[in-house]
C-alpha cells in the first residue's frame, strides 16, 4: 500500500454530488415530531410557519435516500471544500501507539467550523422560497457566524440570539456576525416574551441553546417573510452535514482504509450525525461493522444521564416535541466552555441509533478534555475548539487502550473546528483555573420531573 500522506485531498470533481438521508436504512426509524398540544405528528402544514417548505419536506422524508445538491450551494461548498482529512502522524507519535489516528478538519472557513455545510443550505431554501430574512439561536457562535455568512451571500437579513455566556466569553464571534450583516441579542433578553418570562424564573441566568432556540422562533413568528433555522438537531441538518462522512469514507476508500473506530463530539449531534452517515448506512445495510463513540461533556450529559423520551426542544416549550435523549428542556447546564455542546437534548436520529445500540456514548469533563486540546495544539499544530477537544480526548484514550494491547487499530475522528475565539476558556486552562461542574442526581431528576406527558 501506498504511504498515507499527512493530508488526503480530494478533488472538486470527487465531491458529493448528493446529501445521504440516513433514515432511509434505518429499521428503526426516529420517532416523529409531535404537535404540543394535540401530541399528533407533525404534518407539512402545521410546520410550514416556522421552517422553510423544502427544508421541512427534508425533514419530513425518511424514505428518499439521496437528496441531490442544487449547483448553488456546490458551487458557494468549493469556497472551502472539499475539506482535508488528515493523519495525525505527530499525535501517534507523542502517545507511541500503534493506532493509525486520522481526522476530519472542517475548520478551514471564517465560521471555524462544519456549521457551514448546513447554514448555507438554509439560506439558499430560504431565498428560493422568496423570505426577507431568517432567524436563529447559537451557543459558542460558529452556527451564528456560518449563518451570517450564508445570508450575507444571498442577500437575507439574520437575526442570532446569542447564548448569553457565550455572548460574553466570545465578544469577537459576535463582532465576525456582525461584520457578515447579522444582527446579534445575548439570550435570554428584554426583546421577547419569552425571554422575559425566563429571566423572571431565572434570574441571572447564563443562558442555554433552548432559551435562544424559544427566542428564535418566537421572533421568527412574528415577523412576516422571516422563518427560523436551526444549526443542529433536526434531520435535515444531519442530512447537510452527511457531506462531511461522504469525504471522508471518499478519501479513505482512496487508500483502502477501513477504520474501526469513528469519534464525533455530541451535543445535538449535526457534526456527530453527519460524519458517521456513510458509515452507519454501510453497517445498517450489513456491508461493514464499526464502533462509533459519542463523546459529550459531563456538565451536559444527554445520552450518558438523560431519559429517552419526549420532550421540547426549547425551554420556552413554543418548539414542537421530539423523541430524544434529554436532560428535560427545563435543564440549564453550567457554563462550561463548549458552547456548542450546551443542548438539553440529542437528535432523534442519534437517540434512536444510540436506543438501538448501535452507538456507544461517554460523557467527559473539562479539564481533561483540555488536557487532550493541549496535547493536540502542540504536536499536531492545531488550535481545536472545545467543542472538538471532546472527540480528541476520546481519540486519544482509544488510541492509548491500543498501547497497551498492541493493536494497530484505525481511528476516525471529527475535528469540528477551530479554537480561535475560545481563548478565555485557554487562559482559565493555563492559569490552573478550570473547574468541572456536573449535575447531581437530584438536579437531573427535577428536570425529568417536568418532561411532558406523552402517551
Amino acid at each position: 500500500m501506498a504511504k498515507i500522506p499527512y493530508k488526503i485531498y480530494l478533488e472538486e470533481s470527487e465531491m458529493p454530488k448528493a446529501w445521504y438521508n440516513l433514515r432511509a436504512d434505518m429499521k428503526n426509524k426516529p420517532a416523529p415530531l409531535l404537535n404540543p398540544a394535540t401530541h399528533k405528528p407533525m404534518t407539512f402544514e402545521e410546520l410550514t410557519p416556522v421552517f422553510c417548505d423544502d427544508l421541512v419536506r427534508q425533514e419530513l422524508d425518511c424514505d428518499t435516500p439521496f437528496f441531490e445538491i442544487p449547483p448553488e450551494i456546490r458551487d458557494f461548498y468549493k469556497m472551502y471544500r472539499p475539506s482535508p482529512l488528515v493523519r495525525a502522524y505527530f499525535l501517534e507519535k507523542a502517545l507511541d501507539t500503534p493506532a493509525k489516528i486520522y481526522y476530519k478538519f472542517e475548520g478551514n472557513n471564517t465560521s471555524g467550523s462544519h456549521k457551514l455545510n448546513s447554514a448555507i443550505a438554509q439560506a439558499y431554501y430560504a431565498k428560493k422560497q422568496g423570505l426577507k430574512g431568517v432567524t436563529t439561536e447559537t451557543g459558542a457562535g460558529q452556527w451564528g457566524t456560518a449563518l451570517s455568512m450564508a445570508c450575507s451571500h444571498f442577500g437575507l437579513d439574520c437575526k442570532v440570539f446569542m447564548v448569553k455566556v457565550s455572548y460574553e466569553q466570545k465578544p469577537h464571534r459576535r463582532e465576525v456576525m456582525r461584520t457578515y450583516g447579522a444582527s446579534v441579542t445575548p439570550s435570554p433578553s428584554e426583546s421577547t416574551e419569552v425571554g422575559r418570562q425566563i429571566l423572571r424564573d431565572h434570574p441571572g441566568t447564563t443562558g442555554s441553546l433552548g432559551c435562544a432556540i424559544s427566542e428564535a422562533v418566537e421572533t421568527a413568528l412574528s415577523l412576516p417573510g422571516y422563518r427560523y433555522v436551526l444549526g443542529s438537531v433536526l434531520t435535515q441538518v444531519l442530512l447537510h452535514q452527511s457531506i462531511i462522512g461522504l469525504e471522508t469514507k471518499a478519501a479513505l476508500d482512496k487508500y483502502e482504509i477501513k477504520p474501526d473506530i469513528i469519534i464525533g463530539c455530541a451535543g445535538g449531534g449535526s457534526n456527530l450525525g453527519g460524519l458517521i452517515s456513510p458509515f452507519m448506512g454501510e453497517k445498517l445495510r450489513g456491508e461493514a461493522n464499526y464502533r462509533f463513540i459519542a463523546v459529550e461533556p459531563a456538565s451536559c450529559p444527554s445520552l450518558t444521564r438523560g431519559r429517552y423520551a419526549y420532550d421540547y426542544c426549547d425551554t420556552g416549550m413554543v418548539c414542537p416535541l421530539a423523541k430524544m435523549y434529554t436532560l428535560g428542556s427545563s435543564f440549564i447546564p453550567s457554563a462550561n466552555h463548549a458552547g456548542g455542546l450546551r443542548y438539553h437534548g440529542m437528535s432523534s436520529v442519534l437517540s434512536q441509533l444510540y436506543a438501538d445500540g448501535l452507538m456507544e456514548a461517554r460523557a467527559v469533563e473539562q479539564t481533561s478534555v483540555f488536557d487532550a486540546a493541549v496535547l493536540f495544539a502542540r504536536v499536531e499544530g492545531t488550535l481545536p475548539a472545545p467543542e472538538s477537544s471532546h472527540a480528541i480526548r476520546a481519540a486519544i484514550d482509544e488510541a492509548l487502550k491500543c498501547k497497551e494491547t498492541g493493536e494497530e487499530k484505525t481511528i476516525v475522528f471529527g475535528l469540528t473546528g477551530t479554537g480561535y475565539f475560545d481563548m478565555t476558556a485557554y487562559e482559565k486552562y493555563n492559569d490552573g483555573r478550570m473547574t468541572d461542574t456536573i449535575p447531581s442526581d437530584e438536579e437531573l431528576e427535577a428536570s425529568f420531573a417536568q418532561l411532558p406527558k406523552v402517551e
